[in-house]
């Protein structure tokens, strides 16, 4: 069975490029897309995926108060963040979210199947 892979981003490029990256992978399915934090954690409730790939500026919610949501339903959705945004204490605010790993979009084609993997596979990814 495939491991299903819940996309939370509200940029439609960001997601058809995710969903480009991640059909090479025949292990791997997108069982859905959100584009606001709130809409993230009704579908992790709703599909329980196997990991949440969730990005931090969006509309109505921000990935981290919806990571911080999702973890404290206690789905064993973990969550990697996908961010655009680089800056000191990124990787320690993600981590007290209760996310379990961080990719830059500016490293998504080097680092987001990798994470994934680890994510996938029980361990964190957190890389500078």
């Amino acid at each position: 069975m495939p491991a299903n892979i819940l996309v939370v981003d509200d940029h439609e490029v960001v997601h058809q490029s995710v969903r480009m990256l991640l059909q090479s992978r025949p292990d791997w399915k997108i069982c859905g897309h959100a584009s606001t934090g709130a809409e993230g954690v009704e579908m992790a409730r709703r599909f329980r995926p196997d990991v949440i790939v969730m990005d931090i500026t969006m509309p109505v919610m921000n990935g981290l108060e919806a990571t911080r949501q999702i973890a404290s339903l206690k789905l064993g959705s973990p969550v990697l963040i996908f961010t655009m945004h680089e800056s000191p204490g990124l990787a320690e605010s993600v981590r007290t979210a209760g996310a379990v790993g961080l990719v830059l979009k500016s490293r998504a084609s080097r680092d987001l199947v990798l994470a994934l993997e680890e994510v996938l596979g029980g361990r964190t990814y957190f890389r500078p």
